[in-house]
This record gives structure tokens, sequence and C-alpha cells, in this order.
């Protein structure tokens, strides 16, 4: 336990029961083409199946695989946070753990960081995603790059691999509204990019429902940029010289021909109008509302019990349980 890996594998596992034993199969069986000296670091993110008894099991098959389980369900990518809170090694690579992250491509992943670079994302061809859901994530990737003014390709997964500088540097980051790769990628650490094929879901469903992919997009879109403000803004200023305008022109219908009043083209205007101000209401109100999470200062996460799991590199505050 004191010797420190070369490789860690963090892999957030949600109602995956029936995934946990092929995952660890997988992940070892690509590993140990690399060297023996590695760990896998499973976190339990709330679920509500058998999926911490599997990897229970595992943990006590193997002692290179390490399990952390969480409270409840605190999403994705706090659970990557905590994974990357206990992983030890020198390179940390980060997977989903339903192998459509294929982690056949951990050897190309560690080969091109050992060319001197900190950071090490995947390039996917194209994702095994049904024709709806793959539209939708390419008109996230579209808003997400108008909102923060480029830079990141939101279709890129979180299949990547980060050295320990940059390891190290992420948990520093003290965000409570967090996307792992936008994260990576604020940090301007050296980056390159492989291809990896994206595989077909091993077993199961997505636990990400129409509703959390909203919630997910929405969180985005506040918590990166406040290229929002900004469009509320501009939004009531068009409002202001349409109604400017409509000044005018009944001024000049008036003195020249005469005005009706039009009272349907009345209310509408006055529905559009509330209808603007409560939509900059609302987008000042998520803002506002962002703020008060990050001020209450709360722990990222709250660990209940962790196997073979040493204490976190990381100040990160937590709660612990068994050991």
């Amino acid at each position: 336990m004191s010797r420190l890996p070369q490789i860690s594998v963090v892999s957030p596992v949600y109602r995956a029961g029936g995934i946990v034993e092929d995952l660890v199969r997988q992940t070892r069986q690509a590993l140990e083409t690399i060297t023996d000296d590695f760990e896998i670091v499973l976190v339990e993110d709330g679920s509500n199946d058998d999926t911490w008894a599997r990897i229970a099991g595992a943990c006590q098959a193997d002692q290179r695989v390490k399990g952390i389980k969480l409270s409840r369900n605190f999403g994705q990518h706090l659970a990557i946070t905590a994974g990357l809170a206990h992983a030890r090694g020198a390179y940390v690579v980060v997977m989903d753990c339903d192998l459509q992250d294929d982690p056949a491509f951990i050897a190309a992943l560690y080969s091109k960081a050992a060319e001197g670079f900190d950071v090490v994302l995947t390039a996917q061809r194209e994702r095994a995603h049904g024709l709806v859901k793959r539209s939708l994530a390419r008109l996230f990737a579209a808003s997400m790059r108008w909102i923060g003014g480029g830079g990141t390709n939101w279709l890129m997964g979180a299949y990547s691999l980060l050295s320990r500088r940059a390891v190290d540097a992420l948990l520093r980051i003290g965000d409570v509204h967090r996307h792992y790769l936008r994260l990576v990628q604020w940090l301007g650490f050296p980056v390159a990019y492989i291809p990896v094929e994206h595989r077909p879901r091993h077993a199961g469903k997505s636990s990400y429902s129409f509703r959390k992919l909203v919630r997910h997009a929405i969180d985005g879109w506040i918590s990166y940029s406040n290229r929002l403000l900004y469009a509320s803004v501009a939004l009531g200023f068009s409002f202001l010289l349409v109604a400017v305008a409509g000044v005018v022109l009944i001024l000049v219908l008036y003195f020249t021909h005469g005005f009706a009043p039009g009272w349907p083209s009345l209310a509408a205007l006055i529905l559009t109008c509330t209808g603007a101000i409560l939509m900059s209401l609302g987008v000042l109100g998520l803002y506002i509302g962002k703020i008060f999470d990050q001020v209450r200062a709360r722990p990222l996460y709250v660990i209940e019990q962790m196997l073979n799991a040493p204490s976190p590199r990381s100040g990160c505050t937590e709660s612990a349980g068994d050991r």
C-alpha cells in the first residue's frame, strides 16, 4: 500500500452491478500489457442495486482494485473528483464504467503521455448512440461553444489520461458545479488527442434520462460562462428599441392618418415583454443560485465506506466510514 502505482484508472459506477466484473477484467488485462504496478479505483455513486457488493467482491479478489462508496448519488463529475482524490498513480486514466470506452486504448493513452503531454483526450469518430441522442449532443456542443466563446470540443468524452501534475492542479479547483472535461481543458496544460472507437453499451441502459440531460445542459450553460447574462441584457435592449420605434410609429400615424387601437397586437406585445422579463429574471436567478451553492462551502461529496483505498492526496473535505 505504501508503493505508488504507475497508473491509476478511475471509473464512476452507478447502477452497473452487472458490468463490474467485466469492467475490472478488461481493464486489468489492458493495464497488464503496460505494467503490473497499477490500481483500479471504482467509485460507487449511490446506486440502489448490488453494485457495491460487486465492487466489494472485486476488491477482495484483487488488492489493486479500490472501492469508494459515496453516501448518495452526487453525480458523475463529483464521483470522478472523488476518484481522482484517491488515485495515487503517476498517471491517472478516467473512463466510464459502461465499457463503451474500450480499456484496450489505455496503452495508446499512456504512450502519448510519455511524449510529454500532461493531458491526453480521446476523439470519438462516432458515438454509439441513437440518432436523436447524437443530434442533441451536437446541439449541446454547439451551444456550449457559443456560450463559452469556443475553445472546447464538447463532443469529446471523459475517457482521458492525466499526469500527476494535472490531477493535483485539478483537485485544487473548488468549483461546486463541475464538468470534468471543461476543468481539464481550463488547466491549460499541454493536450494531445488520440482517436478511439466508441462501443455499444455492454449491458443495461444509461442512467441519464432526458430530464437529467436537460439539467446537465443548463448547469453547463450557467456554470462556465456569464454570456447568458449579456444575452438577457441584449434581449432587453432589443425590446427597448422596438418600443421606441413603436412609439414613433404611433405618433406619425396619429398625425398623418389617425391611429386605430389594436387590442390583439397590444396583448401580444404585453405577453412578449412579460415573457422576456421573466426569462431574464430566471437567468439571473440561476446565477444567484449557483453563487449560493458555492458560498455554502459544503463538501463536494461524502464517503460512506472505502475498501483497499488510502486517504486522499488532496485537501478535499469529506467524511469517510470504514476503510
